[in-house]
């Protein structure tokens, strides 16, 4: 049993029952989102050994009614359920292994993303909000929702708005762009494993990348591989080359199998029809030995093809795990809020 459907049995059997005897009537959402591999169904066997159990959160749409919804299910839970201990937290404390939280919808949504979607979702909520945390909002299950807000809140994250999601996909093709002669720089210079771990970068970038492509939210970097293997049937070819190229030991294999890459993840951009068709084909970096896509000409094309004139102009950053590696910066949601702030200026010339 998964994650998702043990919370859904809780809920059908034990939560839904308790609060349509002890509470009639009380409109509420019941869920099971937030952090945890189940919330993304990436749980296996290994997933139980901590943190697992039958858990989900209950949003009251009474105002107040969070703290009575919590003493009820602290009085009334049984000790366990199919084997796992119910252990409900004394306090509010939404952190995972707690395993039944009662809260406000737009408590809970600020916390997870430091705004709540049910008002308007600017340009620097979007930017500011870590890829990992918009897909453990918008995956997991909704176990029901009476007044519907949770659903509508869901709908309107489900993917960026269309100017938003041509930057951020500018952005990382501008990652690939800036890296993507170095694989052949280093080894020409006789640092093959800097080669290796470049190429290891690129790898990366266009695994991000092309979950970006097909409207998927890169999770962080444990299951970045699974979700990526996971996109659609196409994904294998691209598989195969990154993992070659990663696997290489010289050089010339390494760029032969990235420029399949290239190539491939280039002809599914075109496929997109969000620019105007560009060359797939690989060429010289300048008159230096080293084969690359140039794939500045496609920040250069999605930047064009934004609408909004002060998208167009923002510096090529892009969103927040763009810029950030750390998993502690990433947490915290000022930090990275003042970051998206700070970095709003124009492109340098």
């Amino acid at each position: 049993m998964t994650g998702v459907q043990l919370a859904g049995s809780f809920y059908t059997e034990v939560v839904g029952p308790l609060l349509a005897a002890e509470l009639p009537g009380l409109p509420y959402a019941a869920a099971l989102l937030g952090p945890g591999s189940e919330v993304l169904g990436f749980d296996t066997p290994r997933s139980v050994d901590h943190d697992f159990g039958p858990r989900l959160q209950v949003f009251p749409d009474e105002e107040g009614m969070s703290e009575a919804v919590h003493g009820m299910l602290t009085r009334r839970l049984p000790a366990t359920f199919r084997g796992y201990p119910v252990a409900f937290p004394l306090t509010s404390d939404p952190r995972p292994g707690h395993r039944v939280h009662a809260t406000g919808l737009s408590a809970w949504f600020t916390g997870q993303l430091g705004f709540d979607p049910r008002r308007e979702v600017t340009v620097q909520d979007w930017l500011a909000t870590p890829t990992q945390r918009l897909a453990e909002v918008t995956a997991g299950a909704v176990f029901h929702d009476g007044p519907g807000d949770l659903t509508r809140a869901r709908a309107a994250l489900a993917w960026y708005p269309r100017d938003v999601w041509l930057y951020i996909l500018a952005c990382q093709w501008q990652r690939i762009a800036q890296e993507e002669a170095f694989p052949g720089r280093c080894a020409e210079t006789g640092d093959d494993l800097g080669s290796a771990v470049v190429t290891a970068r690129l790898a990366r970038d266009l695994m991000r990348l092309w979950l970006l492509m097909h409207r998927r939210y890169p999770p962080y970097s444990k299951w970045l591989g699974t979700a990526f293997a996971r996109v659609s049937p196409e994904t294998a070819a691209l598989g195969t080359a990154l993992s070659a190229a990663v696997a290489a030991t010289d050089w010339a294999d390494r760029e032969r199998h990235l420029c399949t890459a290239y190539t491939i993840t280039a002809r599914a951009h075109n496929r997109l029809g969000l620019t105007p068709e560009l060359d797939v084909h690989t060429r010289k970096f300048y008159d230096r030995p080293y084969q690359v896509l140039d794939s500045g000409r496609f920040t250069a094309a999605l930047t064009d093809a934004i609408t909004d004139p002060v998208l167009r102009q923002r510096a090529r950053t892009g969103a927040a795990d763009q810029f950030i590696d750390s998993t502690d910066a990433l947490g915290d949601l000022r930090l990275i809020r003042n970051a998206i702030a700070t970095k709003a200026g124009p492109p340098a010339s």
